[in-house]
Order: structure tokens, then C-alpha cells, then sequence
């Protein structure tokens, strides 16, 4: 398949119809499995993926799409009590782990709970090209909507052009911009609201 080819869903199950923290305690968790792309299997996380998923982030620092400098030791836990196992999807590529995808509540307020934010994509940069940042993507959609969510959101860097680029073919629109909203390695960058909604 080339790199650019649009990927398209071979098999999609959504079964848990709760999100991250949300969830009562159990096997539900366990229980989507998101196949984007014959060789990308999208899954919720588990506790066993920390060491793996705290080295991708590592590696994939970029003033591109970071507002915290470059982690240095002893990094802080990749799972705590804002960011459970639960609120991320991971992509597995050939066997192993290559990607993330958080999705949570935006906010704590009942008046807020239909809708859902992503709030970080990483992929690993070994598979970029292969269309997993486009199954993550969608496979958040598709998680939020199974959910019940009206709306999906994210923000990100106005410097981004690459990820502005895939948001955009994938239905989001920009919603707000704050000019020159952060600092970034000397330069001020705009912090863009982009959103869509998951009415069919």
C-alpha cells in the first residue's frame, strides 16, 4: 500500500461505552479492538504499555508540537491519576507498539460531557508515512461517537502545519486561534482550537 493511499477501515468494534476515568473497574477496558489498517491494530491501552509508551514520547519530543521542554531523569510516570491507561489508544505495527492517541473529558463539568478532546498524538517515527496517525485519528472519532459524544476537539501549535494538514482531512476545522499564545524556543506561536462534529 503506498504511503499517501487513504486508509480504510477493514474492522471496527466498539464495545466499551465509557471513557478513561469514567469507567467502572472491570474487564471492560479490554474489550475494543479497532482495526484500521491490515497492519495497524488500534487498542486501549493497558498498565503494561508505560515503559514503552513513556520511551515513544521521549523520542518523539519536537518544539513542533511540545509545549514542555525536552523531558530529562528521573521522568515522572507516564500513567497517573490524570492520565490513566484507560484514556489512550495505542497503534501496534508489525507486533509492537507505535503509536498513541489520548482522548478524554474535556473538562470535569456535566455541562461538557458531550464532548471529547484529544490531547496528544504521537507515532512513532520508524512507521510515519504508514497512515497510523490517520488510524489513530479515526479511531478516536469513531471511540467518541460509540461513546455518545457530539463534538470531538483538540488544540494544537499554529507552527504544525503537517498535523494541521491531517486534522483538516479528517473533518476538523479551525474553531479559534490565540495569536503569539506561547513561547516556544525563542518564537511566539499561536495556540489554534480546531473541532468537528460527530453527527453522521
Amino acid at each position: 500500500m503506498s504511503p499517501d493511499a487513504p486508509v480504510t477501515a477493514t474492522r471496527l468494534r466498539v464495545a466499551e461505552r465509557c471513557m478513561g476515568s469514567s469507567c467502572p473497574p472491570g474487564p471492560v477496558r479490554d474489550t475494543v479492538a479497532v482495526m484500521i489498517v491490515p497492519e495497524t491494530q488500534i487498542r486501549i491501552a493497558d498498565a503494561g504499555d508505560e515503559d514503552v509508551l513513556a520511551a515513544l514520547d521521549r523520542a518523539a519530543w519536537s518544539p513542533l508540537h511540545a509545549v514542555l521542554p525536552a523531558p530529562t531523569e528521573p521522568y515522572e510516570p507516564f500513567f497517573d491519576d490524570r492520565h490513566r491507561p484507560g484514556d489512550y489508544l495505542v497503534a501496534v505495527v508489525d507486533g509492537a507498539v507505535a503509536g498513541y492517541i489520548r482522548l478524554v473529558l474535556p473538562t470535569p463539568l456535566a455541562a461538557t460531557a458531550h464532548v471529547r478532546q484529544i490531547q496528544g498524538l504521537v507515532v512513532d517515527e520508524s512507521v510515519r508515512g504508514r497512515g497510523v496517525a490517520r488510524a489513530l485519528l479515526r479511531a478516536a472519532v469513531e471511540r467518541a461517537r460509540g461513546e455518545g459524544a457530539r463534538r470531538i476537539t483538540l488544540r494544537v501549535l499554529g507552527h504544525n502545519a503537517p498535523a494541521r494538514a491531517l486534522y483538516a482531512s479528517e473533518g476538523f476545522a479551525v474553531e479559534g486561534v490565540l495569536p503569539g499564545e506561547l513561547l516556544i524556543d525563542g518564537e511566539y506561536v499561536d495556540d489554534v482550537l480546531m473541532g468537528r462534529s460527530l453527527h453522521a
